[in-house]
């Protein structure tokens, strides 16, 4: 109870510091989400490809998201953006695939931002190893809004992280990660480092997640956000 009132604080405060009406609208949109069952809550996977790991200085490639509703991933409105980059995309195609050329007929970085923005209002992001991903989407929602953004979602990762501790387990180097992650509960292998296809995979692994812990009846969204 603490942990949602906390985070309902700070999403109210978000909301009066803006001078951005989207984003008041953003943030007030999550408020009557996380004290409702996980089932109730409308929620959106999603996995970004970048050109590196450090937000200050690279830019995101590409953006998959599947949409999560009544417990189950809907394909069907799975989404996936190409973003257009100042420069090259280098070295990091040998881990992504997109070449510059793939990216010629790409979002603007501000079109991006703009349609993650109505893509994922009232809807609770889902990623794994979440704080990258949120720290890229922030400079970008930032940077087209003039003003600090700070993001909230359900971290696959962190959840993973809790309950291997909670049965005393030692995690290893590497354990996890999404694809070991998964390999627990016996998911599917899929190619990684497709932002789509890690989206998806990032959705399966919550819901299975959510059924080992107790079935998303019982879990309530701010119980899962860090």
């Amino acid at each position: 109870m603490l942990h949602t009132q906390v985070l309902k604080s700070r999403l109210c405060w978000r909301a009066f510091r803006s001078h951005k009406e989207q984003l008041k609208n953003y943030y007030q949109a999550l408020l009557p989400l996380l004290d409702k069952p996980l089932n109730q809550v409308p929620m959106v996977a999603v996995d970004l490809e970048m050109t590196g790991l450090d937000a200050a200085f690279d830019q995101i490639l590409s953006i998959g998201l599947v949409p999560i509703r009544d417990g189950q991933l809907v394909l069907a409105q799975a989404q996936h953006k190409l973003v257009k980059i100042d420069g090259s995309v280098g070295q990091s195609a040998t881990i992504h695939g997109i070449l510059d050329n793939h990216l010629k007929q790409a979002l603007t970085p501000e079109a991006a931002m703009e349609w993650f923005l109505e893509a994922t209002l009232g809807k609770v992001l889902v990623a794994h190893h979440a704080p990258l991903d949120l720290a890229f989407l922030q400079n970008g929602l930032a940077s087209l809004l003039g003003e600090k953004v700070s993001l909230i979602a359900i971290d696959t990762l962190a959840v993973e992280r809790k309950r291997l501790l909670r049965q005393h387990e030692v995690l290893k180097e590497g354990s996890l990660r999404l694809g070991a992650c998964r390999d627990r509960y016996h998911l599917p292998i899929y190619a990684a480092h497709n932002a789509l296809i890690d989206a998806l995979a990032c959705g399966e692994l919550l819901l299975a997640q959510v059924a080992s812990i107790s079935g998303t009846e019982q879990v309530k969204a701010a119980e899962l956000i860090g």
